[in-house]
């Protein structure tokens, strides 16, 4: 009896040890593929993303065992609410095509490729990279880490303000400065990446700073363009005031206002659509970053560009990208509803491109 049960605690021994052994062999394997070397992610990325988009729809609560085994997270690149962002990116995309393939938006979601969006998209041969500039979002940082990366500063920090806007200076040729099999070579093989942000918050943006504040001392804005605007969209004649926000809406949403934009040439870019600047439905972006975000979504673009280890996105002032929902509404509180919707009827392509909603103040 005595030697029966002895064997028998003998057999439960040896099970716990298989087990265990097991448990160690799962364990390893869990290790392995969860912080897998990214080294050489971001040469494969573009092919990537455009290949999991195409199957968003079979993505139901996602598990990260399930993702592709690039889009694996490791302990370099990602923490906390990182670990989620390739698949808020592939959504991004996903409603970005859906959009783009809606035949009642196409007048407000389809552009040509023209020079002047060529002139937007600034190159990096080196690391081939395309950023297409959409003024009011941020893009001063990401210029200096594209100038970085080109070679021609070693640090951000050593690079002087007034060289980033410099575009002689800078390191940082525009794709229109190419010929045009060099174009598309870059448009289908670069990394292609843009910002963008709440459309009405970003116009708010650009009139503060370039009618009120004007920091980089362009007069051309509050001497030219601003009495422009006010001699045609100015309803009481008699104020002498510089130009106020009623006036920029009333010209921003004038069915009519590309008479004006042609006298304003390039300037206009701090204010046109994302649509006009950048092609989104024509030129097939890898990454689209928000600047309600950017605090997440700068990481995820530098590692899915492939220089994470190269350069860094300079440090975000807390709160700085944080929607302002009562600035929004103070500033489109005195105009009529009238000009809100011309204005939201002009942007609504960014709207939905995007996944911006429409504001509460057009809906009461």
């Amino acid at each position: 009896w005595l030697t029966s049960d002895n064997m028998h605690h003998q057999w439960l021994l040896l099970a716990a040890c298989f087990w265990v052994i097991f448990m160690f062999m799962v364990a390893s394997k869990f290790i392995t593929l969860t912080f897998k070397d990214p080294d050489g992610y971001g040469a494969k990325q573009e092919a990537l993303i455009l290949t999991a988009v195409t199957k968003v729809e079979e993505v139901h609560v996602p598990e990260e065992k399930h993702w592709p085994e690039d889009f694996q997270p490791t302990g370099k690149s990602f923490s906390g609410n990182l670990i989620r962002q390739p698949l808020v990116h592939m959504e991004r995309l996903e409603l970005l095509r859906n959009v783009c393939r809606d035949a009642a938006l196409r007048d407000l979601s389809h552009t040509a490729v023209s020079k002047f969006v060529l002139d937007r998209i600034f190159v990096c041969d080196k690391h081939k990279i395309l950023f297409c500039q959409t003024p009011k979002v941020g893009n001063t940082q990401w210029k200096k880490v594209l100038i970085v990366l080109n070679g021609a500063f070693s640090s951000i920090e050593d690079i002087p303000e007034n060289i980033v806007h410099d575009h002689e200076k800078n390191g940082l040729p525009r794709l229109s400065s190419f010929s045009d099999s060099e174009i598309k070579k870059r448009l289908n093989l670069y990394f292609k990446f843009f910002i963008v942000r709440d459309p009405f918050e970003r116009l708010i943006s650009a009139f503060k700073d370039k009618f009120v504040h004007n920091p980089r001392f362009e007069p051309w804005y509050r001497h030219e363009i601003a009495p422009g605007i006010i001699r045609k969209y100015r309803k009481n004649r008699t104020e002498t005031k510089g130009l106020q926000f009623e006036d920029f809406v009333r010209y921003l949403g004038d069915p009519n206002h590309r008479w004006l934009d042609v006298q304003f040439g390039d300037h206009i870019i701090h204010w046109v659509t994302y649509v006009e600047l950048c092609a989104p439905c024509e030129i097939t972006y890898s990454v689209i970053g928000h600047h309600e975000t950017l605090e997440d979504d700068a990481p995820y673009i530098l590692k899915a560009a492939g220089i994470d280890h190269l350069v860094s996105y300079p440090t975000i002032p807390p709160g700085i990208t944080v929607y302002n929902r009562t600035k929004v509404e103070r500033y489109f509180s005195g105009i009529s509803k009238r000009d809100i919707r011309r204005l939201y009827a002009r942007f609504e392509g960014d709207f939905k491109l995007f996944g911006y909603r429409e504001p509460d103040f057009l809906l009461n």
